[in-house]
């Protein structure tokens, strides 16, 4: 059996002795069912983590003793997901498989296209749900890094200030759209190694509008087809993570 995982945010970068919360030590205990004796793995979502075993079993303040700690060697590469806002519970499944592939940042856009317009009030509810689904997911997934979601952001916006990326894709339906292969290998050409960190939006459904995807090639965007068939956007983000991720690792 694997060993349990909790997610913990200690005092001290050297701890000895942990103390869950109550929604960790309540999963752990209660949820799982973890006995005194057993090992945890407690990590801090940024790459540290705590071997411990379970000394106190109370299931709203567990105790783990620390016998080592070991820091995770991140990912060669960051990917940063920007995804159009699905319609229905589509974003919180997207945040969980973009988590459990590898990705460093999630922001969720409104463009012109999207369906969902969310108030304050329910934004703050909606990207605190999407950062809990990210740190599930990082759990089940033994991912130590969970990634950010930040809060909803207008995609022409985002589209024109996006800095700081090698490489920033745009998944496209429109004809002259390449390969993922074919951009990174002019990138691969030109700057004599991967790309690093890397950007890439899909939109919602129906795509981005010409409006936007001039704007995103206006901004650096390379446009990548995702194949001949129409993928519905929950498909389209896991498949565009994907290929990118084992081209990244293969690269």
């Amino acid at each position: 059996m694997p060993d349990f995982r909790a997610f913990c945010s200690p005092a001290t970068a050297e701890p000895t002795h942990i103390t869950l919360s109550f929604e960790e030590s309540h999963h752990l205990v209660i949820v799982n069912r973890a006995d005194p004796g057993a090992t945890v793995v407690a990590f801090d979502g940024r790459g540290h983590e705590w071997i411990c075993e379970l000394v106190d079993d109370k299931k709203n303040a567990a105790v783990l003793k620390v016998r080592f700690k070991q820091m995770i060697k991140p990912l060669p590469y960051e990917i940063t997901l920007g995804q159009a806002l699905p319609k229905g519970p589509f974003m919180e499944a997207i945040v969980r498989k973009a988590t459990e592939i590898g990705a460093r940042q999630i922001v969720p856009l409104e463009s012109e296209r999207t369906q969902v317009h969310l108030g304050n009030e329910r934004t703050d509810r909606k990207v605190d749900k999407w950062q809990t689904a990210a740190l599930e997911a990082a759990k089940q997934c033994g991912n130590a890094y969970v990634p950010e979601v930040l809060p909803p952001q207008k995609a022409n916006s985002f589209i024109e200030t996006s800095r700081g990326y090698d490489l920033k894709l745009i998944a496209s339906l429109q004809p002259g759209a390449k390969s993922l292969k074919t951009v990174l290998a002019a990138y691969a050409a030109t700057q004599q190694r991967a790309p690093r960190k890397v950007l890439w939006l899909i939109g919602p459904e129906g795509d981005f509008t010409p409006a936007e995807l001039s704007l995103a090639h206006s901004a650096g965007f390379e446009p990548v087809t995702l194949g001949p068939l129409v993928l519905r956007c929950e498909t389209a983000a896991v498949y565009a993570l994907s290929i990118l991720s084992y081209e990244l690792q293969n690269g």
